[in-house]
């Protein structure tokens, strides 16, 4: 159990500094779009999308490196990566409902929670 934090946690760092990297690229100040956040999301789900066909092609994948790489590493990185991974695989098992409810949910809420707490701790 500890070893599998020490990985999450050690993957966490490198994912969080690739991140803060790539946030340092300079972009043009005339872009109000979050250009440097949506690759950062788009790059964690192709990155976590490669890992799991690769751990459903070969079940002797270590799994230790598997965490590394999918809850540290792609967590670190972006947390998007893992909620639009657990989306897919609520839509490939038939979960259609409950993958709308989900993204939806997410979204909608998510975005409704920091518009409330910055109103409620202005």
């Amino acid at each position: 159990m500890l070893l599998n934090c020490l990985l999450v946690g050690l993957g966490g760092f490198f994912g969080a500094a690739l991140r803060y990297g790539i946030g340092l690229v300079p972009v043009k100040e005339a872009c109000r779009f979050p250009v440097k956040t949506f690759l950062i999301n788009l790059l964690g789900c192709f990155a976590i999308g490669i890992l799991a066909a690769l751990a459903a092609k070969n079940e002797r994948l270590d799994p230790k490196l598997l965490l590394f790489l999918k809850v540290g590493l792609c967590g670190g990185f972006t947390t998007f990566s893992s909620f639009a991974l657990e989306s897919s695989e609520l839509l490939q098992s038939g979960h259609t409902g409950l993958a709308l409810a989900y993204v939806l949910g997410s979204t909608i809420l998510g975005v409704g929670f920091v518009l409330a707490a910055q109103f409620a701790f202005r």
